[in-house]
């Protein structure tokens, strides 16, 4: 009977399958760390390389930007110049950015996932804010002085650099395509960026032209003489407090700007001069809103139930056509027939309506009466300000929301080989393409500064106060910011459950942002209330030129290292 195999030269048989064993162990090992090893290599460069990453990125900002620069000191890229370009750029070219770039990207789930962007961006301005307010004490700033510090750490450029290095960095970092996307690709990361960064933009533009226009960056006479400015008061109005509002002058804005309005981080545009509504309050007459100047003083407008004109029977003669215009032609006298006819006719229908409307609220008992009128009040006050706050970015950005919540015309508008993808969303992308190439060239122009007025009221001579004003804006934008916010978002990635937070490009974005520059924009709203004009335009060249380039390398550092310990 022969013996079983495991008494058979048992030594050997049982060294050769452990040393087999022990190979094949040893090759999945290393077969797992060299993958490992290749994929931390590919998100984590090493410095040397990432510099080079970073530096290319920047170069290329600077590069498109140079033209700018150049042209303006050749003197023939004025501000008048400036703000047309940005005027362009805002009215048309950034709304089609906007809307490519969000409606292609949105999902249902997506935008429930987007809700945690403006969570991040009320503790990054609150945590800014507290540290420029904590430097202003520590330097005793005067009360003007330290809001101007303060609107120079609260308000960072989250368009103009930010897209730029954003799309550099998707297509030069590797490893930041998101396992949850299909398919992911270079340049769906960057698309991703954009449509985060174009959020926080819109939340930035919400408080900068609030509270930043109208309190951080007021001009120097809405200040006293002690608080900084040149505010003469009284000394009744003294123990009342030195800084108020003056009635008379103080204009409501929209977030857009008032007499001038600036695109985000990159310039300026021209709108009429705070024409005056009926209710005797200030409004801007920008962005597709016209003047409610009554048509009295305005030949050109014609009588109608909007502009509190009825056409009546002393201004039109038996044919209905204008007096004094009999002779104008039978086809324009028809014309005018039929238009006042229609006029009239929706004159009438809405004085219908409006006493149909009144009948049954004066059936209503008294209380209920008191409480609709105030909710009436309300609301109406609501959408007349929502109206005067929204602009061509929002509308654009509105539209991008509601093409994505509807996956049918989100198909029709993206997929490949339909109408609309061929024409429409074709013409719209390649006006798209063109605003990120104008902001920089517009931001090469506004640093510049042969076109910035050097001299103001209210401006501080002493060169030590300047320094002063310039260090502590640079520490309080660009350093001590990211010291707090890192440590935070690195919590947030790691322990909380939202799966943008797992998205690379999305962290990078995060971190871009606690250490951005100063905004562009503020230049702009500096020139318009005539604000330190010398001491901002130190702060765009050491922000945008000395600067840059460490810091954009520690925060991709920063994010980098970030998205790492994350995933462990």
């Amino acid at each position: 009977m022969p013996l079983p195999d495991y008494f058979r030269a048992p030594t050997s048989y049982r060294l050769s399958q452990l040393t087999s064993t022990v190979q094949q162990r040893d090759q999945d090992v290393l077969s797992m760390g060299l993958q490992t090893v290749e994929a931390l290599a590919s998100t984590r460069p090493d410095f040397g390389h990432l510099t080079l990453l970073v530096f290319e990125a920047v170069l290329e900002v600077v590069c498109v930007s140079a033209p700018g620069y150049i042209v303006a000191r050749q003197g023939m890229f004025d501000a008048d110049s400036q703000k047309f370009l940005a005027n362009l750029n805002v009215q048309l070219f950034t709304p089609a950015l906007i809307f490519t770039k969000l409606a292609s990207q949105l999902t249902a789930d997506k935008l429930v996932d987007l809700a945690i962007i403006p969570l991040i961006f009320v503790v990054q301005t609150l945590i800014s804010f507290g540290t420029s307010f904590v430097i202003s004490k520590l330097m005793r700033f005067k009360k003007r002085q330290a809001n101007f510090v303060i609107a120079m750490a609260v308000f960072g450029n989250s368009n103009s650099l930010p897209i730029s290095l954003v799309i550099s960095l998707s297509k030069t970092l590797k490893g930041l395509h998101w396992d949850k996307v299909p398919g992911d690709n270079d340049d769906e990361v960057g698309a991703r960026g954009i449509l985060y960064l174009l959020i926080f933009q819109q939340l930035g533009q919400l408080v900068r032209w609030t509270w930043g226009y109208n309190v951080l960056l007021a001009p120097a006479e809405k200040y006293t003489e002690e608080q900084g400015g040149t505010m003469h008061i009284s000394e009744s109005e003294r123990g009342r407090g030195a800084y108020r509002d003056d009635p008379e002058t103080e204009r409501l804005i929209s977030p857009w700007g008032s007499e001038q309005d600036f695109s985000d981080d990159g310039g300026s545009t021209t709108v009429a001069n705070s024409p005056t509504a009926t209710n005797g309050a200030k409004t801007p007459n920008g962005y597709g809103k016209h003047s409610s100047r009554s048509s009295s003083s305005d030949p050109g407008l014609m009588p109608t139930p909007a502009n509190g004109n009825i056409a009546t029977d002393q201004n039109l003669a038996p044919n209905g056509v204008q007096k004094g215009k009999e002779n104008v032609g039978p086809v324009s006298g028809a014309m005018n027939k039929v238009r006042n006819v229609i006029i009239e006719a929706g004159r009438k229908t809405k004085a219908g309506c409006r006493s149909v409307g009144r009948s049954i609220f004066a059936a209503l008992p008294g209380p209920l009466q008191k409480v609709l009128a105030k909710v009436a009040s309300y609301v109406g006050r609501f959408f007349a300000g929502l109206w005067e706050f929204m602009n061509p970015p929002l509308w654009a950005m509105l539209i991008a929301i509601l093409v994505a919540s509807i996956p049918p015309v989100q198909h029709l508008f993206f997929d490949k080989g339909t109408f609309l993808r061929n024409s429409v969303t074709r013409a719209v992308e390649q006006s798209g393409g063109v605003a990120v190439p104008l902001i920089l060239v517009v931001l090469g122009g506004n640093l510049a500064r042969n076109t910035l007025p050097r001299e103001a009221p209210g401006d501080i001579s002493d060169p030590k106060v300047e320094r002063k004003l310039l260090i502590a804006s640079l520490v309080s934008r660009m350093l001590l910011p990211t010291i707090i916010m890192a440590p935070l978002l690195a919590l947030t990635a790691k322990f909380i459950p939202v799966s943008i937070l797992d998205d690379k490009i999305f962290i990078i974005v995060c971190f871009l942002l606690t250490g951005a520059p100063t905004a562009l924009q503020l230049a702009q709203i500096c020139q318009l209330n005539n604000v330190y004009m010398p001491v901002m335009s130190n702060i765009l060249f050491q922000s945008y030129v000395i600067w840059i380039l460490p810091s954009t390398l520690v925060l991709v550092l920063l994010a980098l290292e970030t998205v790492e310990w994350a995933k462990r």
